[in-house]
């Protein structure tokens, strides 16, 4: 019955039409991979971008630090906003877009959802009170996650009930003024019990001020900060291979509220930039936080956890047991489209790091309880081709260096070269950026990447990367390569948007008995087909595939999926089917799902199975709006689904996602 089952939603699935995508968010899938995805940086990214789209940037009055905060602006395309609006103040319709060479046609379209043409008003340094009560926002947006089952943790062994749920309060003022404060609960954790004594297990608390005179910006409470191209210090954005594409590879600059649910990637206390003339910024930072870590028997730490998970008792003894500090800062001129910036990083914990060393993979692991890093970071701007690039060095004298140049042949071709070197002895604690091997140490590699777009409907995109580890990695025993190329080709009509993605990822491990290295392949293929039914009405269908070939033998699998979004006097339902077939956990596939604001949703699948989710959006009256999400997956091939605590005694797992925003 279940096998009729499947394949009466297989063809259901495979006569629906596809969608369109009409919004940032379908915009924003469409650059992830499923390495970008394990990596978690969505949440950030969907988080920043959440933001930007609720609170749009005005043209005749953004900065260029301001608009760095869009991930997908070149810094070619930076440099031609800046340039038009300095040059022909006021832009007064979004449709002058077309005279910047820079913009095509898609990134227009994109970077409508984030900014707009507003007046250009005098500014004082500070608002007057009249003027926050008269424009200043309230906002209050609850989520809840509801399963429709138990774990194993929630009858014996979590300390809490199986309900995720989080509260978010903002008070902004345009881009000027952020204040805000986040809570959120994990499913397990207890609520005013343990060491939660005030509630919830995690609080978020902001201020962020901008633009008041030399006093550029100043974050107090929680925030993020982004130097050069994250060799020292990268506690925001994480773009993977594919997305780096989209900005060809810009150093950012930038300090953010830390307003989000997670437990990681941020700094607590204070950090500020000051314009000192102007040619030259200054950003100070300091940091003080208690932090998560497994501690060895002589009190020395072990490992930093950064999951933010505190629903055992286990986890909850580890919670907070480590006292972090970071100083921080750095110094840069910028001469029109020349800039060269100084940064350093100091870190220390009160207690002693000491990571285990018996593994040959972990003899160059951060170690001791002080770390200072300091980097220099330059770049040059042309219309036609840009260059950027970090040169780094630990207190050891180990080097990081990461170079990127970009070249805008045409209007309709671009390429980007990047070159990386991480000295097996460098490490830097807050470090994100670049890499095959999810770190910055112990890799040289270089990254070739071009788009073309042979005529307005067609985009070509494509990268080839290798990588060189001298020194043995995790399940490698010997120094080891890798290899990763994709290609995606994209055909958009007037209502059909029709594409296609090839990737071929090669990477090196021990065979089971350790005796030789093997190639650990996998070939991953999708095609998709987007089509704008109506003015309300879009439709998506996609197809995912693998065939990989691992140490322990081959394995392949498909997934088929569609997907209908209808919109209409305010409101939104969205709908989800996917069948997928695996042969195991090597050959997982991820398939991006619609969610409530602020929430990721990009689930991986295994086995066999159908996972079908329905999404409802309405708002009532003018300040109230209302999203439930309903998400089943069933498999057809276990009578359990999880391991350990997380065992669920059923082939079946149901959720609801709900969520009320209020603004006023």
């Amino acid at each position: 019955m279940k096998r009729i089952v499947a394949l009466i939603l297989l063809v259901t699935i495979y006569l629906l039409p596809a969608a369109g995508q009409s919004n940032w968010q379908e915009a924003l899938h469409s650059w992830l991979t499923a390495e970008d995805v394990e990596e978690s940086y969505g949440e950030e990214t969907m988080e920043l971008m959440e933001e930007r789209a609720a609170h749009k940037i005005n043209l005749n009055q953004t900065t260029r630090e301001e608009l760095e905060e869009l991930p997908f602006l070149s810094a070619q395309q930076i440099e031609g906003i800046i340039a038009y609006r300095d040059r022909y103040h006021p832009i007064r319709t979004m449709n002058e877009l077309t005279m910047i060479r820079q913009l095509d046609y898609h990134t227009r379209q994109l970077l409508s959802y984030f900014v707009e043409v507003g007046e250009e008003k005098p500014k004082r340094i500070w608002p007057t009170w009249d003027e926050l009560k008269q424009y200043g926002q309230h906002s209050l947006t609850a989520t809840a996650k509801v399963p429709f089952y138990e774990r194993k943790g929630d009858q014996s062994g979590y300390l809490g009930y199986k309900y995720r749920h989080d509260v978010r309060y903002q008070f902004r003022y345009g881009n000027r003024l952020k204040a805000g404060l986040t809570a959120a609960q994990d499913a397990g954790e207890p609520f005013f019990a343990h060491q939660n004594s005030m509630g919830y297990d995690q609080y978020s608390f902001y201020l962020q001020l901008r633009d008041m005179g030399r006093l550029e910006e100043l974050n107090l409470g929680m925030y993020r900060v982004q130097m050069g191209m994250g060799l020292l210090m990268n506690t925001g954005l994480l773009l993977g291979k594919a997305a780096i594409l989209q900005n060809l590879g810009r150093s950012t600059h930038t300090l953010t509220a830390h307003s989000s649910r997670s437990s990681s990637n941020y700094l607590q206390g204070a950090a500020a930039t000051l314009r000192l003339s102007k040619a030259w910024r200054m950003t100070l930072f300091a940091s003080l936080r208690d932090i998560d870590a497994t501690l060895n028997d002589d009190g020395t730490m072990r490992t930093r956890i950064t999951d933010g998970y505190h629903r055992t008792p286990t986890e909850m003894d580890k919670k907070h047991n480590t006292r972090e500090t970071d100083l921080g800062g750095s110094i840069g001129w910028r001469q029109g489209t020349l800039y060269v910036k100084a940064n350093a990083v100091y870190t220390h914990f009160n207690r002693d790091l000491l990571p285990l060393s018996a593994s040959l993979y972990q003899r160059y692991a951060a170690r001791g309880n002080d770390f200072l890093n300091i980097s220099l970071d330059y770049g040059f701007t042309h219309s036609r081709w840009a260059f950027s690039g970090e040169t780094a060095m630990n207190r050891q004298g180990a080097l990081a260096a990461l170079h990127t140049i970009s070249v805008k042949a045409s209007d309709k071709l671009s390429m980007m070269l990047l070159h990386r070197y991480y000295d097996k002895r460098y490490t830097a604690l807050h470090a994100r950026s670049f890499s095959e091997g999810g770190h910055v140490q112990n890799e040289h590699g270089i990254y070739l990447g071009s788009s073309w777009r042979p005529s307005r409907p067609w985009l070509i995109e494509g990268y080839v990367d290798y990588a060189h580890f001298a020194w043995p990695r995790y399940l490698v025993t010997a120094s080891s390569d890798a290899f990763d190329a994709m290609v995606t080709a994209s055909h958009v009509g007037k209502r059909w948007t029709l594409k296609g993605r090839y990737r071929l990822h090669i990477r090196q491990q021990d065979n089971p008995s350790k005796t030789m290295i093997v190639n650990k392949t996998e070939h991953r293929m999708r095609l998709s087909a987007d089509w704008e039914a109506t003015s309300a009405l879009t439709l998506r269908s996609q197809v995912d595939a693998i065939a990989a070939r691992t140490r322990d033998g081959r394995e392949k699998g498909i997934m088929v999926g569609s997907h209908g979004c209808w919109k209409q006097k305010g409101w939104k339902i969205d709908g989800h089917m996917a069948w997928f077939r695996t042969d195991g956990y090597d050959s997982r596939l991820y398939q991006y799902e619609s969610s409530v604001a602020y929430d990721f949703s990009f689930p991986m699948y295994y086995g066999h199975g159908i996972r079908y989710a329905l999404m409802v959006q309405g708002g009532i009256g003018q300040h109230l709006k209302m999203t439930a999400k309903m998400g089943v997956t069933n498999y057809f091939d276990r009578s359990s689904v999880g391991t350990g605590l997380q065992q669920v005694d059923r082939s079946s797992l149901a959720d609801l996602l709900i969520q009320i925003h209020y603004l006023l």
